[in-house]
């Protein structure tokens, strides 16, 4: 990660850390390093925050000084920018989003021509570019400066493409969904009745300033809620640029990702279409997701946390079914990011298919609980915590106590000083004392305290 982009983009609140000055250099870095010298344009999308329009009018100003044209969609979610960028032969897609983050916020993240994220390698370039002020020797004039081409219909072939990623219809199968007040809340209830669904939604009446509002993914009790007040067959909930899911079964119980592995995988692998046997998780994966899949004769590959390292590795080895907890799940057959909508779609595809309830499918894998604790730690020393021989031994030493049936995580924070300790086994208690007395241990060695060995 550079001083701009972080995993997923580049954040910050709008018009104070994201100002237009900034989104005005960021189009014209990114399309002098995207185009590569050729003519063509750009796909651009938002979510449904105030500052979108703002950051907007700046980032398209900068791509069209460069000579390159826009393709404006509007409102769309993260995964239609990756796929139109395929089908519109877009040089590049650019999202103005920061996904499930409180509405001040905003981010811009791009995709290639193919509707990946950008290597780091790519990021690098562009933010050389900004932040050391260089001068870009592009000044097209007349005829040859970009132009915007407003297509807010856009999102019908996005619709219409999710339609051929599943059979028949979903007639009789009530739906509950959370829009988030974002990115989806159009989309997914049309996509949704055009099927057939018979369905009940909240938060699809965005304002400007309400997307993620006590709603959507990171907040799972409203749907929660709501299946169980209307009796749905399933609830999706989704975050504000619609590139995760989490969803609920009929019970009221929590799908997280890790869920949606075991149920997607099990199904995929029974039909022989989980290509080379494999499921890719990250660190964070619940080990109950390993021991399921085991069972099932599946292997399970873990990559570090963000969904850029599942596509990675995904693309590196040829697997075709990845993603996170939190929800972000990659179909690499149908697109080339995490999709929420598309994932709801193959869940219920599952529920059709199996004959099964969605409380069923939820009980095919069992949690380990797990405990995060942080250590708060001195910023410089956080990347450097496993140079510290003590903290080393400490570690292997409580693995070998868990024998295969638990483990240790630690990560460093990408935006605070801090170093997360996340213990994981059958017995909940036991693993919270030892995830605290971890934590103290670390800070007492590269804390305050002292400096590293």
């Amino acid at each position: 990660m550079g001083e701009l982009f972080g995993t997923d983009g580049i954040r910050g609140i709008a018009n104070k850390d994201l100002t237009p000055e900034l989104a005005f250099k960021v189009g014209r870095a990114g399309a002098y390093i995207l185009s590569k010298g050729n003519k063509g344009k750009i796909i651009v999308g938002k979510d449904t925050r105030k500052s979108g329009d703002m950051l907007e009018a700046a980032l398209t100003a900068g791509i069209c000084s460069m000579g390159i044209d826009v393709i404006s969609l509007g409102v769309v979610p993260t995964p239609a920018v990756a796929y139109l960028t395929r089908k519109y032969e877009g040089l590049a897609g650019v999202v103005i989003s920061a996904s499930h983050n409180p509405v001040e916020y905003n981010g811009i993240k791009f995709f290639n021509g193919n509707g990946y994220k950008l290597s780091d390698n790519i990021e690098g370039e562009i933010e050389n570019l900004i932040l050391n002020n260089k001068e870009i020797p592009v000044r097209p004039i007349k005829k040859d400066i970009g132009q915007i081409i407003y297509k807010h219909s856009g999102y019908y072939d996005y619709i219409e493409y999710l339609k051929t990623t599943i059979k028949g219809n979903f007639k009789n199968i009530k739906i509950a969904v959370d829009c988030g007040n974002g990115a989806l809340y159009k989309i997914a209830p049309e996509l949704l009745r055009e099927i057939k669904c018979e369905i009940v939604v909240i938060n699809d009446k965005p304002d400007g300033g309400n997307i993620n509002l006590k709603c959507g993914s990171t907040n799972p009790s409203m749907i929660q809620s709501l299946v169980l007040e209307t009796n749905a067959d399933i609830g999706l909930s989704f975050d504000g640029d619609g590139d995760r899911l989490i969803a609920v079964d009929e019970k009221g119980n929590i799908i997280d990702g890790d869920h949606i592995l075991a149920i997607c995988g099990s199904y995929l692998y029974n039909l022989g279409k989980l290509k080379n046997n494999a499921v890719v998780g990250t660190v964070m994966t619940n080990m109950g997701l390993d021991k399921y899949l085991e069972s099932k004769g599946i292997n399970i590959v873990k990559t570090a946390v963000g969904d850029r390292y599942v596509i990675e590795e995904m693309l590196t080895n040829g697997y075709v079914l990845g993603g996170e907890q939190s929800g972000h799940i990659i179909f690499l057959d149908y697109n080339t990011t995490g999709d929420g909508l598309l994932t709801g779609l193959q869940l219920i595809q599952v529920m059709k298919e199996t004959g099964k309830r969605m409380s069923q499918l939820n009980k095919l894998m069992t949690n380990f609980p797990q405990v995060l604790v942080n250590a708060k730690v001195k910023n410089e020393l956080k990347n450097s915590y496993l140079e510290n021989e003590e903290i080393r031994n400490e570690i292997e030493k409580i693995e070998k106590i868990f024998h295969g049936e638990g483990r240790v995580v630690i990560r460093p924070s990408g935006t605070e000083p801090l170093v997360r300790v996340m213990i994981e086994g059958k017995d909940k208690g036991k693993i919270e004392t030892i995830a605290k007395k971890l934590a103290v241990f670390i800070e007492e060695r590269i804390g305050k305290q002292q400096k590293l060995r």
